[in-house]
């Protein structure tokens, strides 16, 4: 299980790099960068060494051997040299800051807007299988984790390699007896480093997804509060939250466990260097074998070789947290989009809102149900209305019309055309739904109603809630158009929200109307004033309606009830009665007589 750990890391690394393509100057210039810094930080212990050397033998120092003769142009020079050493040093820190950070917000911002725009893409059936705190957990925290690893942790990686590599330089060329002695405990922090590493990945992935169950039960809470108040359940769902947080804060305690330990054992390893060096050395200088200078140069360089190792647990850390985010993030990129715009053609202008369901199945992969074979005509500026028991499949249809799902055999057409085989964005504008369920977004009235069409003056964002009869309470409203609405629209009733959503899709005017339920869950008044707005917006525009109130559809065209997936009946209001089948059960279940009352007109 640890080889595997070892091996997602490095992939979820590799795919990073592969979806960074476009940033691969960035990185360069930010790894050079590192690097300069890096060997200049090195430096300041070299002239150390020279420094001592010059103090000893004067005249017959190391540099001497350049041209300057006296002592005291020896110490000179290498104060010029320092300044410039650390000028140059503090100049590319600066530079590789700025580098990786701007680097770690531009990445960070620009995967945060792909995952969005590319879950947006996907079909309903995702969403109906993910929590949206899952969602939010890998869009906001695992991007904001992999930017706090590209802010320090990648830097640090890169001048832990270059400190190795260039002391290890500078020590093989004084003495190869002391570089290898030095050297000898570097493979075991290496080993020790990728066993850490390998102990921890799995780990963080816990850790991941622990977030993302905190981040679901919050979201889901906050969302039902009024729920929650209504069954004094306040308790329970703080027990709940509790469990979960506790959960989170378990997976980081193992976590935190495993990377712990790596210091203790790397500093000792760090010691048996240290401490070889500083005798082994100590001793050959004083046999006159190694200058004076030199070995001043090896202890120091030694400390500055093995030290900055122990910082491979942070950035090993850093690391594993960033590519448990990563493979959160890329997964969510990585799943396949199944509804398929074709962006090159579009509904033929003007639509006429002629619907037609051509031997149309369709099933849920998760609960099976669905429709099967139905075959249905909506001739244009006729309405049609869908009636049956819950799950028989009437919101489906209007799903597979929007395109939210692809039938699985016939067709769906809308004047004639394969709603497949144009866009989406002109099939959906061509298609206003108000349904049970509104969703209002935070904001003012004006802003809501206006969804569909921003650019929509004043004057007819009033005209459409006029004709939606909304336009009397929200000149009631504190700040009128003006009135915010709160999260969801919890500032305002039931019905205020639907008629709302019914001026949204007016607004919109679109050729076809779909109410899904849009009176199911309003008092009688407000259903009385849909009624009469629909009558008003009804004159040469299709509707589909789907509704279990048969009083609100005894005005439709055709009338179809649909049962376990297909049709069962169908016809008028008057039609269906005289029929006597299940649509006239129903009607006298919902009136408690048989006579049927007169047709709204």
């Amino acid at each position: 299980m640890s080889s595997h750990a070892t091996a997602n890391s490095f992939h979820a690394l590799k795919r990073l790099l592969r979806y960074a393509r476009g940033y691969r100057r960035r990185i360069i210039a930010a790894t050079v960068c590192s690097i300069i810094n890096k060997l200049f930080d090195i430096a300041p212990e070299i002239l150390i060494g020279v420094a001592i050397d010059v103090v000893v033998n004067q005249e017959r120092s190391f540099v001497a051997r350049a041209g300057f003769e006296s002592a005291q142009e020896q110490i000179f020079v290498l104060a010029v040299l320092t300044f410039f050493i650390w000028a140059g040093e503090s100049i590319f820190e600066y530079l590789y800051q700025i580098l990786w950070r701007n680097l770690a917000q531009r990445l960070q911002a620009d995967m945060r807007q792909d995952t969005y725009e590319h879950a947006q893409r996907l079909d309903m059936a995702f969403f109906e299988s993910r929590s949206s705190g899952q969602l939010v957990a890998t869009m906001n925290d695992d991007v904001n984790q992999l930017e706090r690893f590209l802010d320090g942790g990648a830097n640090a990686l890169i001048q832990v390699g270059v400190t190795v590599v260039a002391v290890g330089a500078v020590f093989f060329v004084i003495s190869p007896l002391i570089a290898l002695l030095a050297f000898t405990p570097i493979p075991l922090i290496i080993w020790g480093a990728f066993f850490f590493q390998r102990k921890a990945g799995p780990l963080y992935a816990d850790v991941r997804e622990k977030v993302g169950d905190l981040a679901s039960r919050l979201s889901n809470n906050l969302a039902g509060i009024a729920t929650i108040k209504s069954f004094t359940s306040e308790t329970r769902e703080a027990d709940r939250l509790r469990e979960v947080s506790e959960a989170y804060v378990t997976a980081n305690r193992r976590a935190i466990r495993v990377s712990s330990a790596f210091i203790p054992v790397i500093r000792m390893a760090i010691l048996a260097g240290f401490l070889a060096t500083f005798t082994v050395g100590g001793m050959m200088a004083l046999r006159g074998d190694l200058n004076v200078g030199a070995y001043g140069v090896l202890v120091f360089l030694t400390q500055r070789l093995l030290w900055p190792l122990t910082g491979l647990a942070e950035v090993i850390d850093l690391f594993e947290r960033a590519m448990a985010s990563t493979r959160r993030i890329l997964d969510l990129l990585a799943v396949p989009i199944t509804v398929r715009d074709n962006h090159d053609r579009s509904l033929a202008k003007p639509v006429r809102g002629e619907v037609s369901f051509e031997a149309v199945s369709f099933r849920y992969v998760s609960s099976g149900v669905g429709v099967d074979g139905i075959s249905l005509h909506v001739p244009a500026g006729h309405t049609l209305a869908l009636v049956g028991a819950t799950g028989s499949g009437k919101s489906t249809l209007i799903k597979l019309l929007l395109r939210f799902y692809d039938p699985s055999a016939g067709n769906v057409c809308i004047d004639g055309q394969p709603i497949g085989e144009v866009s989406l964005r002109s099939l959906r504008q061509s298609i206003g739904l108000v349904s049970q369920d509104v969703y209002l977004f935070e904001g003012s009235v004006r802003d809501n109603i206006a969804y569909g069409r921003p650019e929509a003056s004043d004057a007819e964002v009033v005209e459409a809630a006029r004709t939606a009869e909304a336009w009397e309470f929200i000149q009631a409203l504190p700040e009128g158009l003006g009135t915010a609405v709160g999260e969801r629209g919890v500032r305002l009733s039931g019905g205020q929200r639907q008629r709302l959503s019914l001026a949204r899709a007016l607004l919109k005017d679109p050729p076809i109307l779909v109410l899904d339920e849009a009176t199911s869950a309003v008092d009688n008044e407000t259903e009385a004033a849909i009624q009469r707005s629909l009558r008003k917006i009804g004159h040469g525009r299709t509707v589909i309606m789907i509704a279990h109130r048969l009083s609100t559809i005894v005005h439709a065209d055709e009338i179809v009830v649909i049962e376990a997936g297909q049709v069962a009946e169908r016809g008028t209001h008057h039609s269906l009665l005289a029929a006597d089948g299940r649509y006239a059960a129903q009607w006298r279940v919902q009136t408690g007589a048989v006579e049927e009352p007169p047709v709204l007109t």
